[in-house]
């Protein structure tokens, strides 16, 4: 298998639209279930995002310096993506619409309560949170995606997790 490095030169110096394809393929999953948590599970707008991501990414790869693996450099511009993108549309908390839970217990019911829940949660909190528990990043990594301090993202986690448990505690999830 060819290493992310390998095909970054090969698309920074040759132009090597395949070896970018790939690279697409290894990453597309972990940006757009990034992209899903932080649009609280708009598919539409999370594939749009996605390829704004690729895009940037591809016209920019000449600036990788291999400081960072390619994964975080580009969940690095996934993240400016977003903050963009929210930036621009300027939302407002009080505006936002939390889906209800529509019981049952099925999966579809869970993935509504777990975005109700991130819904809850503070842009920064809500990114740390999915980067950490759903992407499965450390605290390091973290911090390099999104330019905040290690104590920061800590205290964006402890903050959003305690958010989060107590938002699924009081609708019926014990664990």
């Amino acid at each position: 298998m060819t290493t992310d490095l390998s095909l970054v030169a090969q698309v920074a110096v040759f132009g090597n639209r395949r070896a970018f394809d790939e690279l697409v393929r290894r990453y597309q999953s972990p940006v757009r279930r990034f992209f899903l948590s932080q649009t609280l599970g708009d598919s539409q707008l999370s594939d749009d995002l996605a390829q704004d991501t690729f895009l940037k990414a591809y016209t920019n790869i000449r600036s990788f310096r291999g400081l960072a693996s390619f994964q975080t450099w580009l969940m690095r511009i996934a993240y400016n993506v977003f903050y963009d993108h929210t930036r621009s549309n300027h939302p407002t908390e009080d505006v936002d619409v939390i889906p209800q839970r529509s019981g049952g217990g099925d999966s579809s019911s869970l993935k509504m309560d777990l975005y109700a829940a991130l819904a809850l949660l503070k842009p920064d909190e809500r990114t740390c949170i999915t980067l950490q528990l759903i992407d499965g990043y450390d605290i390091a990594g973290i911090a390099k995606i999104t330019g905040l301090k290690d104590g920061t993202v800590k205290s964006h986690l402890s903050r959003g997790k305690e958010k989060l448990a107590t938002y699924l505690k009081q609708n019926g999830y014990d664990r």
